[in-house]
């Protein structure tokens, strides 16, 4: 079984996250910043990340970064996922090492869609 780290500030958007990848048959971690997922990453890589952009923290970027530079961090998949939706924003995601961007609010085809573009389902 894959297994998705969801990182958000949001509570509630974690719950929502987690019960999608439930759904698609992912295992599932949370973390409320960057900082906490890092941590986690750390420990055990996970297969993708679900990530939020604006956290306190550590922000969405910042955590991109320092993830890619971990051993082994080029592995996950990595969604952004915010309500930053201009094509600098979008530029900058995937400069800084993500896979794919979503805009919040999201769905289960949604994730669906991205995880099957990314290869992770």
């Amino acid at each position: 079984m894959k297994h998705c780290l969801v990182v958000d500030d949001s509570a509630v958007i974690r719950k929502v996250a987690r019960r999608i990848l439930e759904e698609l048959s992912f295992s599932s971690a949370e973390a409320e910043n960057g900082r906490d997922a890092l941590d986690q990453c750390s420990k055990s890589m996970p297969d993708a990340v679900l990530l939020d952009w604006n956290m306190p923290v550590m922000d969405g970027i910042s955590f991109l970064v320092a993830l890619r530079k971990e051993r082994g961090g080029n592995q996950p998949k990595v969604i952004l996922c915010t309500t930053e939706n201009d094509v600098e924003h979008i530029a900058r995601a995937i400069k800084a090492g993500a896979n794919e961007y979503i805009m919040k609010p999201f769905d289960r085809d949604i994730i669906e869609a991205k995880f099957h573009e990314v290869g992770l389902i």
